[in-house]
């Protein structure tokens, strides 16, 4: 009996320590993310003085400035999809104009990097495939090798097909043993995507092995660390090793925060476990912090993910809170009889429910731009795929015309026919070029905004209404406007597309504004709401 006893005696003590020592390290993020700010400055410090040197750089020193230009997209390149996404460009660019392609393909490496961290797995794809291998030095193509792996492995992961994943993790294993084989075997790379195939290919004890190894006798960067804790935790998880799975997430959502990267999935996968465990008051929180980080990168797809958690957590906070509530008021009914403690308790009550007010009101406000935002990612992607077809359309039919002038041409030239030539050049009618152009992005933009007429026409009285010509889709004033809820709101660049005069758009809009219900300065704003299908 007394074996017994102390057995139990020692269970009980080894899981009062487990909980206090995951009590204490949650306690430790929490400090961590108090200082979130500070590592962030210091990111941004860095960029500026990287930004400074890249506009001190001649311009003739080419070398230079994709050096400094590789720098400022490291520093992006987990921190703000938008600027990473434009120094990737512009290493490109400058690839192309030191004449070197292997700089031009490194370029696109570093693009596709960037795409699939924002969940574009078709255009990564498509970047991936135009990359000439052959060209980068044994660095870069390691760097391509476990690129390709990694957006094979997270197609699987999205997809979640038995039989489509299955093929995508054997294609991400090929490429992974292809990058292998360009690293020293005790190097970081080969140890980290070594134990990331075997844990794909469901070898967990032997993947766990090497994530360890890295973890307890390698000296890590805050990024390094960050990745490998989370790839390990994920082994845990799918073990039903919780406990250690939330300590690694711990451990990778500080990193995370101390290297100032918010491209980062340790915050909200730490949350979802937590969740589980009726934690709601951290996951919350680390969920918030989760949708923080990836709003700031501008991450479509850890947005998304985010969004679909969020809801669920926040509810439940309301309804812990709820419970809170509901529990004073039946302790405080109780207690009836003794004035002062009714006093007491009225008080606490009064500020819980003013509380409560305040945090409904905040997540309400916090649904409510979350909405706001995926409505404008969703409108922001039809524009983008209607806007894109019609030009590579327009473009194809330019091309081919611009074709058949050059054919015939030469035809003129070879037959020594020169007098035809000139008659031939003035056959082509810019202006009926012109009108055609103006026609199909008319057609275009009501294919998308297809009440745009009416609902403009709303905005004036009955007899300044915009009056259309039969077989007219839009006219000059409405193109102005037409341009303006695509976002360009530029005066200079809405006449250089419409082939206007500066002043003439400036006398269209304020005509326009003047004979409207709106205000001046708000009708443009009223423009902007207008809805696309």
């Amino acid at each position: 009996m007394k074996k017994l006893a102390l057995l139990a005696f020692a269970i009980l003590y080894c899981i009062a320590a487990k909980a206090q020592d995951y009590s204490n390290r949650l306690t430790e993020l929490n400090k961590v993310i108090e200082q979130k700010g500070v590592f962030d400055s210091a990111r941004i410090k860095r960029i500026r003085v990287l930004q400074q040197k890249f506009d001190g750089i001649p311009a003739g020193n080419l070398p230079a400035q994709y050096n400094t230009c590789l720098n400022l997209y490291n520093e992006y390149k987990t921190f703000n999809y938008e600027k990473s996404f434009e120094y990737a460009l512009k290493l490109q660019d400058l690839g192309h104009r030191l004449g070197d392609s292997a700089k031009v393909s490194y370029g696109k490496v570093k693009l596709g990097f960037i795409l699939l961290s924002s969940g574009m797995f078709k255009e990564t794809f498509e970047l991936l495939e135009s990359v000439n291998v052959k060209l980068l030095p044994d660095t870069a193509k390691t760097e391509y090798y476990f690129l390709n792996a990694r957006t094979f492995y997270d197609l699987a992961d999205y997809d979640n097909d038995k039989h489509y994943s299955r093929m995508y993790n054997n294609r991400a294993s090929s490429y992974i043993d292809s990058g292998l084989t360009l690293c020293k075997a005790d190097s970081y790379l080969y140890l980290y995507f070594d134990g990331l195939r075997m844990l794909k290919a469901g070898n967990m004890n032997e993947a766990a092995d090497n994530l360890n190894r890295l973890l307890n006798s390698y000296k890590l960067t805050d990024h390094e660390l960050a990745v490998t804790a989370s790839t390990l935790s994920d082994i845990y998880i799918q073990t039903q090793q919780i406990d250690k799975a939330i300590n690694l997430l711990i451990t990778a959502a500080m990193a995370d925060i101390r290297s100032s990267t918010k491209e980062t999935a340790a915050a909200i996968n730490l949350a979802q476990l937590l969740h589980k465990r009726g934690d709601v008051k951290n996951a919350y929180v680390y969920t918030r912090q989760a949708m923080d980080d990836a709003s700031y990168y501008g991450a479509r797809q850890r947005k998304m993910q985010v969004s679909t958690v969020l809801p669920i957590i926040a509810n439940e906070k309301i309804n812990y809170l709820e419970f809170q509530k509901n529990a004073l008021v039946f302790y405080g009914s109780l207690l009836t009889l003794l004035a002062l403690v009714i006093i007491i308790f009225a008080v606490i009550i009064y500020k819980q429910l003013k509380k409560l007010r305040i945090a409904d009101k905040k997540i309400m406000e916090a649904n409510h731009q979350q909405q706001i935002i995926i409505d404008k990612l969703n409108e922001a992607e039809t524009i983008k795929e209607e806007y894109i077809g019609y030009y590579f359309n327009l473009i194809a039919v330019y091309i081919n015309k611009l074709e058949k002038f050059k054919m015939s041409i030469e035809n003129k030239i070879l037959t020594k026919k020169f007098d035809e030539i000139r008659p031939l050049i003035n056959s082509i009618n810019l202006r009926k070029e012109r009108e055609e152009l103006f026609i199909i992005f008319d057609k275009v933009f009501l294919k998308i905004f297809p009440n745009f007429v009416d609902e403009f026409n709303s905005y004036f009285n009955r007899e300044d209404q915009v009056k259309l010509l039969p077989n007219q889709l839009l006219n000059t004033e409405l193109r102005i406007f037409a341009l303006v809820r695509l976002g360009i709101v530029d005066p200079e660049k809405i006449a250089g597309i419409l082939e206007y005069s500066l002043n003439t758009i400036y006398n269209y809009k304020t005509r326009i504004k003047n004979r409207s219900n709106i205000p001046n300065e708000e009708f443009e704003k009223v423009i902007m709401k207008i809805k696309a299908v």
